[in-house]
């Protein structure tokens, strides 16, 4: 009897050590998954990218009528992150927190309809090639009879700080003698115009353009007053994240050839 209760133990002993009859483990439910899509240049280390971008800067980042935060910007950055097989997460912070979360490392990039500048370059900016070309213009309320900058002279003009919306307003504020009030986004920017509390507003014309068209709010572009146009490119920071620049720029010449960019931009500009 004492042989067989020994014989039974041992046997106990020798599946707890083996793991015979358990139950496989499942992966951990966290575990990020390996992208694979046959992308060149694809991220497959399970690496989450934090890109900042902008509060409303529509048609290239804004909220649509189911709430969904959509733009040329986000398609494109999409389309590259599929085409590269790197994942992304988008922080929709505001132009100036987006700058300072990037330098500050709580975000890798940045994607903003940021204009590619040696001043900004100069600063710490590391850019991508360039995927549009935009020029910034001045508007006015609708029925305005200010037809060109030499009807701004002491009156305030709108611009939203840390653009090139804003460069451009100063470079000609002492010439045609008016004064710039500063705002954090767009949107507050044309209801300050539409209220009358400022004359007129520079920034990018594409974004006006879109804004007048879409919303239908009392602004006009006003002729002639365009300067010459720069191309918007992604940004990073830190040179360690080098990296993520040099897959938006593979997955940016990819989407062009293929086809996807003209579809995107047609998406929101028209052919």
């Amino acid at each position: 009897m004492k042989k067989r209760i020994l014989f039974m133990m041992a046997a106990c002993l020798m599946l707890a050590v083996t793991g015979c009859g358990a139950a496989p483990q499942a992966p951990a439910a966290d575990a990020p998954a390996a992208a694979d899509n046959g992308a060149a240049g694809g991220d497959a280390s399970g690496k989450v990218w934090k890109i900042a971008t902008d509060t409303a800067f529509k048609p290239f980042e804004y909220k649509d009528d189911n709430g969904d935060f959509v733009g040329i910007d986000m398609d494109i950055l999409a389309a590259v992150a599929e085409d590269q097989g790197f994942k992304y997460e988008v922080q929709v912070l505001g132009w100036d927190a987006s700058i300072a979360a990037c330098q500050a490392g709580q975000a890798d990039g940045m994607i903003a309809g940021a204009s590619i500048t040696d001043e900004r370059k100069e600063s710490g900016w590391i850019f991508s090639d360039g995927y549009y070309d935009a020029n910034q213009c001045m508007a006015v309320e609708a029925s305005s009879d200010i037809k060109g900058f030499e009807d701004l002279e002491g009156k305030a003009v709108a611009v939203k700080t840390g653009t090139m919306s804003a460069t451009y307003a100063e470079s000609l504020k002492d010439q045609y003698k008016f004064d710039i009030t500063y705002f954090e986004d767009s949107p507050t920017m044309y209801q300050a115009v539409v209220g009358g509390q400022v004359a007129a507003v520079f920034d990018d014309t594409p974004i006006m353009a879109s804004n007048i068209k879409d919303t239908g709010i009392a602004m006009k572009l006003v002729d002639g007053t365009g300067n010459d146009p720069a191309a918007y490119g992604f940004a990073i920071f830190n040179s360690a994240n080098q990296e993520l620049v040099d897959m938006f720029n593979a997955g940016l010449k990819n989407i062009k050839a293929n086809g996807k960019y003209d579809e995107i931009i047609a998406k929101y500009l028209g052919e």
